[in-house]
């Protein structure tokens, strides 16, 4: 693994562009099944593999979204990721697994279908404590799988996720 692979962090607001989907029900999906992901384009028959779900999706038109699917899929194990939940708390977790599709109707329903195992820690992070790189990204607003590049996001990523992990021992 890269330097830089080691040093991956993401937004990942998992917010859906879907009109009909519940405000917040995504975040609440993750943090509660242990996953991070995408919604996007329902695939009837589910994908086996993620080839089959980008050349798929770039069939239907939605190039951008099999180029952000791509990019989430890649991403390195272990790498960090922050979400925000309704009430505006921001949480930690770390990828530890490959991508899959959920063809589960509750996934469908809040627009979680594309996703990865995720381990997130018991609690959001402390407002005062969220390091400002990850603030500032959420605060410029958006829907995509973002990664942060910033050494002090990630430093500081490792230390909350340290400690946090040792908390919940």
């Amino acid at each position: 693994m890269s330097a830089d692979e080691e040093a991956a962090v993401f937004r990942a607001p998992m917010r859906s562009r879907r009109s009909d989907a519940v405000e917040g029900a995504a975040v609440e999906r993750a943090l509660t099944h242990g996953v991070c992901g995408l919604g996007g384009v329902r695939l009837d028959p589910p994908p086996a593999t993620l080839a089959d779900a980008v050349r798929r999706i770039s069939a239907t038109g939605g190039d951008r979204l099999a180029a952000r699917l791509a990019r989430f899929a890649n991403a390195p194990d272990g790498a960090f990721v922050w979400t925000i939940d309704l009430d505006g708390l921001l949480w930690l977790g770390r990828l530890h697994g490959a991508w899959y599709y959920d063809p589960r109707s509750a996934a469908a329903e809040v627009d979680l279908i594309h996703v990865r195992p995720c381990r997130w820690l018991a609690a959001p992070v402390a407002e005062h404590r969220v390091p400002a790189g990850v603030r500032a990204t959420f605060a410029r607003g958006g829907k995509n799988w973002q990664r942060i590049r910033s050494a002090a996001v990630f430093d500081a990523s490792t230390r909350l996720w340290e400690e946090g992990s040792r908390s919940e021992q």
